[in-house]
């Protein structure tokens, strides 16, 4: 069997979309594996949509071939729509500060064959010694300081290197720096971040010290695209866990990081296997 191909679509609800697909993928031979949809009547913006994602088998077609082809159809039902190979690793660039969990975590997945990531890049605005803990192998590491008089710099240094790297996701694994309006609308739709579910709830420093003296019983962490709204983007994937009067605040870390390091990597994992769809400010994520 060939490698199969996933292709995932939104556009403007109306009758006969599965059929067409379904039909578009029958006339050349191709074989569903797993076909999900989801119809939006709650309206975005005043309009039904429709999503849509199938992996199928191309049976000897190319996916040049087939992307050509399929063309013609979704721009009769206005489409946004792509056709990706299914194994193909995602060139990743992580970005870290000095907490270094969720990156082990994601190197350690990545390694063990879990996520379909290649790691193209680490960058930090630490030096390496002070961000990271963990063998990272050949994976080119960057020093990229930040400071609010080179804040532009860096972050024009940074969208050079995405460039130059061909990076399709960039993942804020416990990156401490905000992205400007401009960073966040360049990497708009790539770009996963991860935080303490407290927010807006607790704010500023030491979120967990907060709860821990508020008393709160559930922790959690949300990942979610980078939009300009700080930590208010799109979100992919939540995750929580009980907690007692028992645990002190320094419990509260472990066990917070435990949660980010799962959330951020399960976004990840949902993100490289093209699982999220975006729906306005919330997104479609179809699980498997």
């Amino acid at each position: 069997m060939a490698t199969p191909l996933i292709l995932t679509l939104d556009c403007p609800d109306r009758p006969g979309i599965t059929a067409r697909v379904t039909g578009f993928l029958f006339e050349r031979g191709c074989n569903i594996l797993d076909a999900q949809q989801f119809n939006d009547r709650a309206g975005n913006g005043g309009e039904d949509r429709f999503f849509m994602r199938v992996v199928f088998d191309p049976d000897g077609s190319t996916a040049e071939g087939l992307r050509a082809d399929f063309a013609a159809l979704a721009g009769e039902y206005a489409m946004d729509w792509k056709m990706a190979t299914e194994d193909r690793p995602r060139r990743t660039i992580i970005l870290v500060s000095k907490f270094d969990h969720c990156l082990v975590d994601l190197i350690y997945r990545w390694r063990t064959g879990e996520l379909a990531i290649d790691p193209v890049a680490i960058v930090s605005n630490h030096p390496r010694e002070a961000a990271i803990r963990v063998d990272i192998g050949d994976i080119p590491f960057h020093h990229i300081p930040v400071t609010p008089e080179t804040k532009p710099a860096a972050e024009a240094q940074f969208r050079a290197l995405a460039e130059a790297t061909d990076a399709e996701l960039v993942v804020l694994a416990r990156y401490m720096q905000v992205f400007s309006d401009e960073q966040s609308a360049h990497f708009a739709g790539r770009c996963i971040n991860i935080h303490h579910s407290f927010l807006p709830g607790f704010k500023g420093a030491r979120p967990y010290h907060q709860a821990h003296a508020r008393g709160v019983k559930i922790i959690g962490a949300t990942a979610h695209f980078v939009t300009a709204d700080l930590d208010e983007g799109p979100i992919i994937h939540q995750d929580v866990e009980r907690i007692t009067h028992a645990d002190s605040p320094e419990d509260l870390v472990r066990k917070g990081r435990d949660i980010e390091r799962r959330v951020l990597a399960e976004a990840v994992r949902l993100f490289v296997e093209e699982r999220v769809l975006m729906n306005g400010n919330r997104t479609v994520v179809f699980r498997g």
